[in-house]
Order: C-alpha cells, then sequence, then structure tokens
C-alpha cells in the first residue's frame, strides 16, 4: 500500500507537457513589456524544448544538463554541470514544470507558501535571504489541482525582469 502510494505521488509530480504557451517579459526598470508565444515539450524528466512561433526561430532546450537558447538573435549552449547559475536556473525551471516545487525551494533557500482555491493550487516561492546567483527573488505558480498541471509561471529574476508563462 505505501510503495503504491509513493509511485502515484512521484507520477503525479512528473507532468509531461505538450502544449502551445504565451510569454510576457516585463523589464521593470523601463517598463517594457515583450509578448512572446510558442509550443512546450516537456517529457516529465529533463527534456524542455520552447520552440517560439513569436518571434519565429527563437528556442529554448534543456537536454539533460545542456541548455540550449537563440533568444533574440543570441545564441548559447552551455553545460550547466559547469555553470552553477544555469545549472540552479535549469534545475528550478524543470522542478516548477513538473510540479516539485518543494524542490526548487530547497535548491533556492527559499519558503513556499501554499493556497488552493476554485479547483487551483497557488504556489509562491520567496528566498530567505539573499537571492542566490542566477536565481529568482521570486517564483510564483498555478497549478490545476485536479492534474497537478502548471498553468502559469511567474519568474521574478533579481535583476527586475519579471516572465509570465501561461500553458494553454
Amino acid at each position: 500500500m505505501i510503495i503504491a502510494m509513493l509511485l502515484s505521488v512521484a507520477a503525479f509530480a512528473q507532468q509531461k507537457y505538450d502544449s502551445d504557451f504565451s510569454q510576457t517579459r516585463l523589464v521593470k526598470v523601463s517598463g517594457k513589456t515583450t509578448e512572446m508565444e510558442g509550443h512546450l515539450i516537456y517529457d516529465g524528466l529533463n527534456d524542455l524544448r520552447m520552440n517560439y512561433s513569436n518571434p519565429e526561430g527563437d528556442y529554448f532546450y534543456i537536454s539533460g544538463n545542456l541548455v540550449m537558447m537563440n533568444l533574440n538573435g543570441k545564441k548559447a549552449d552551455l553545460d550547466a554541470d559547469k555553470v552553477k547559475m544555469v545549472n540552479l536556473q535549469r534545475t528550478t525551471l524543470l522542478n516548477c514544470i513538473s510540479g516539485n516545487w518543494e524542490q526548487a525551494a530547497t535548491d533556492n533557500n527559499a519558503d513556499t507558501e501554499v493556497t488552493e482555491k476554485d479547483g487551483f493550487r497557488h504556489v509562491v516561492i520567496t528566498p530567505r535571504g539573499k537571492v542566490p546567483r542566477g536565481g529568482y527573488s521570486s517564483v510564483d505558480l498555478t497549478y490545476r489541482i485536479k492534474d497537478n498541471a502548471l498553468v502559469q509561471m511567474v519568474l521574478e529574476e533579481s535583476i527586475g525582469i519579471v516572465n509570465t508563462y501561461v500553458i494553454h
């Protein structure tokens, strides 16, 4: 009985996605916002693909420990094992998408506040002290309770950039 419960919890925390998404990027200091959209595929483990249709040709991929991106004409292929801040961002993103916000909070030395209302679970992750390099000054997540699917993720970087993702 206990093993079956643990397996169901593990399966529940490893969501898979093949959906469209929209993203709003706000630069707080200038007030400038940019609207983007695309398609997201997540395998439930450590493979994430975000292919942008607006702007067309942009992408953000996580494949194992590799983080590959082409955003606003800037390409980079990074090994998360070699760049600590990239690894923190990688694991935070994967844990939040998969529904494992507790691990994201632990990795970021942060507290969580969880509330439930109208069929949704709202999770706010706030660092306890100084934000680690590459970490987030806040993470705000909304999951559908019935299937633990992520429907919105707001990542606020310590440099004042806020990315809001809505998964359709």
